[in-house]
């Protein structure tokens, strides 16, 4: 096959884009293209894990939330010169700095088939507080002068594309919806449910994911059934909301949750748990949630933008309200007290990833936003 170019595919956080969008760099290969990947973290750890796959890899000197504005205009140049060493023909980026300044920095260096992926809102947009207002302000300008030279912006929910279009950042023709990162369903599959009954969260320690809700409905939880489990798993994180390692230790410490720290493989924990619990305030499309549906999990979420896409309450799951830790160890009891009806709710979760979220069908939908043949 005749190389078509590269593809250059840009991020703040080297993680997710070696978990998240890994087989969506591979179909990109498949399609006859070279594929560069940008993220924050060191070459030396990086560069031969992506190697395996074909794809090179590039440090990019960013901070996820900090917010100076010299590094930020610093930012612009830095991503401006590996473009111009790369030189590749389509630009994919998702996370807001790199789609703000991603998009403004291959502007400048003549680039104009740059896909940006907005995976999910932040606080700054669903907050409150005057903090909150002004880093808003900001953001919406920022977004407004990036966006304009984007070729095709994709969002993972209606919700975070209504924002954007009822806050005149972006066209709506050039708006797309794709049904979130997909799940590689030939991976994550069903499974048979522990005897013991147990729940498990995957998720950064911070705040906006509902962390701190799950941790007091598991404290209520093993209070009244002492043999349920509640598992978490995830890293610490630097995000301004991010649970410390004090607060999680009394929890910890009380029996109240098991704690596995950060893991690059989650399947072994997904087939530990009977229920999947993400109580986020708001997502793109969660992964983690999608990973469990196509393990054969019932799932508890929230009715939140992101969220409520992926489960139909009472179906494969069922929806709670945000931030109500109240409604969150009712549902979490309903489940304990149906085990059939989670088995029944598993099967339909899976069911509805092979059908709408197989990472295939969503890398397809890419490639057909991005002109990719």
């Amino acid at each position: 096959m005749a190389n078509k170019g590269t593809i250059l595919v840009l991020s703040c956080h080297t993680d997710s884009l070696f978990w998240f969008r890994i087989d969506m760099m591979k179909h990109f290969i498949s399609k006859g293209y070279n594929v560069v990947a940008v993220g924050d973290e060191d070459e030396k750890s990086w560069v031969s894990r992506f190697a395996d796959f074909g794809i090179k890899y590039r440090q990019l000197q960013v901070e996820r939330t900090g917010t100076n504005p010299i590094k930020d205009i610093k930012l612009i140049g830095e991503i401006k010169k590996i473009i111009l060493e790369e030189n590749p023909s389509k630009i994919f980026c998702y996370q807001a700095k790199t789609v703000i300044y991603g998009t403004i920095a291959a502007h400048s260096a003549g680039i104009d088939e740059v896909y940006p992926l907005v995976a999910g809102l932040g606080s700054a947009f669903r907050g409150d507080g005057v903090k909150t207002s002004v880093l808003r302000f900001i953001l919406t300008a920022e977004y407004k002068i990036a966006l304009k030279h984007a070729k095709a912006v994709m969002f993972q929910n209606p919700d975070d594309m209504g924002v954007f279009v009822e806050r005149k950042i972006v066209k709506p023709s050039k708006c797309e919806i794709i049904n979130g990162s997909g799940v590689d369903i030939s991976r994550f599959t069903p499974t048979p449910l522990p005897d013991d009954f147990a729940f498990l969260m995957i998720s950064r320690l911070i705040g906006d994911k509902g962390v701190r809700e799950y941790l007091n409905a598991a404290r209520i939880i093993k209070q009244k059934y002492p043999s349920v489990r509640c598992m978490l798993v995830g890293p610490f994180d630097t995000n301004p909301s991010a649970i410390s390692e004090e607060e999680l230790d009394a929890y910890i410490d009380d029996g109240s949750v098991e704690y596995f720290g950060k893991q690059n493989d989650v399947v072994p924990y997904i087939n530990q748990c009977s229920v999947f619990v993400l109580p986020s305030y708001h997502e793109g499309t969660p992964k983690t949630v999608l990973e469990a549906m196509a393990s054969g999990r019932a799932v508890i979420t929230t009715d939140a933008p992101g969220c409520r896409e992926t489960v139909t309450n009472d179906e494969n799951g069922i929806l709670v309200p945000v931030k109500d830790v109240d409604a969150l160890v009712f549902a979490m009891e309903a489940m304990i007290k149906s085990p059939e009806k989670c088995k029944e709710m598993g099967i339909k979760g899976r069911k509805l990833t092979e059908e709408k979220y197989d990472v295939n069908l969503i890398n397809r939908e890419i490639c057909r936003i991005m002109n990719i043949e």
